[in-house]
């Protein structure tokens, strides 16, 4: 069955590849950090993405676990890439949007489906959480919810139940 990547997967897709990142192990933020021109700062309040002038800054909270700053840098690289202004000057349902935009970019960006593809995962069992878990670093947590979109979205493909 042919996959159908979104908008959100063929553009991580396409921006990965074009950083050489090909498999999990690759997915390094301070190297993705370093290509893409963006400093990368640890600091002990909420992460956040920050720009001045033509630089952008993302600060990670220096007291969350590796696996919870590559999370938070995903999240934050979707406001780098994609947002723009101070969100204190923005409505807050602009702010609202951006932020579910950004959390549907960290998940796909954290856990890329053209690189789970090549796993052939088809059920949601704790072997496979674990495995997907420790192969991107993430939390199992996140690495359930994850998984929980991706299986979703192949049996809605299988079954013919696709909603966009």
């Amino acid at each position: 069955m042919a996959t159908h990547y979104t908008h959100t997967e063929d553009y991580i897709k396409t921006l990965y590849l074009k950083l050489d990142i090909k498999k999990p192990q690759e997915l390094k933020f301070q190297s993705i950090a370093e290509q893409l021109g963006i400093h990368v700062f640890y600091w002990p309040d909420a992460s956040q993405a920050l720009f001045t002038g033509s630089k952008a800054f993302i600060l990670l909270n220096e007291k969350l676990t590796p696996q919870q700053q590559w999370e938070e840098f995903c999240h934050e690289l979707s406001h780098v890439l994609f947002h723009v202004g101070n969100q204190s000057k923005i409505p807050t349902r602009f702010i609202e949007y951006q932020e579910a935009k950004a959390n549907i970019f960290m998940y796909h960006a954290a856990i890329p489906t053209f690189m789970l593809d090549q796993l052939h995962i088809y059920h949601l069992d704790i072997e496979t959480v674990y495995e997907v878990e420790k192969l991107f670093n993430v939390t199992r947590e996140f690495a359930v919810k994850r998984l929980e979109q991706y299986i979703n979205k192949k049996l809605s493909y299988q079954y013919g139940i696709v909603s966009f």
